[in-house]
């Protein structure tokens, strides 16, 4: 439950960061932007997943960029099903899932931090043995 609130939480921020950096992005009051939240954070608990899924070829050859793609397209759903919240275009879309993603990221570590588990980074080196 901690982990979920901490995933929505992070994708209010990152949304929020984004209405402030990104003019294309707007959210005409509080209750507009909480509700974008919401129904962000729903179409990518249900809808996203799949989606990944359909397009993992895409995903694969462009080394994981069309993800950024997906997710663009995932805040343009939810500002045509939320009334107050607008997004201009494919651009703004773009650039506010990059700062979600960076958000996100965060959010992730933060996971860990919170809820007392262990954050490991793992670095593999390949050594050649020579006889």
């Amino acid at each position: 439950m901690t982990a979920l609130f901490i995933t929505w939480l992070a994708t209010i921020i990152g949304l929020g960061i984004s209405t402030l950096l990104i003019s294309g992005i707007k959210a005409k009051n509080f209750l507009a932007f909480i509700i974008a939240a919401t129904v962000l954070g729903l179409i990518n608990a249900f809808l996203r997943p799949a989606l990944w899924f359909l397009t993992l070829p895409l995903s694969v050859l462009s080394f994981g960029l069309f993800a950024l793609v997906i997710n663009a397209l995932m805040i343009m759903l939810a500002a045509a099903l939320v009334p107050n919240f607008e997004v201009k275009g494919f651009g703004s879309a773009f650039l506010g899932a990059i700062v979600m993603a960076i958000i996100g990221v965060i959010g992730f570590i933060s996971i860990a931090y919170l809820t007392g588990t262990e954050v490991n980074w793992y670095s593999y080196e390949y050594h050649s043995q020579t006889y």
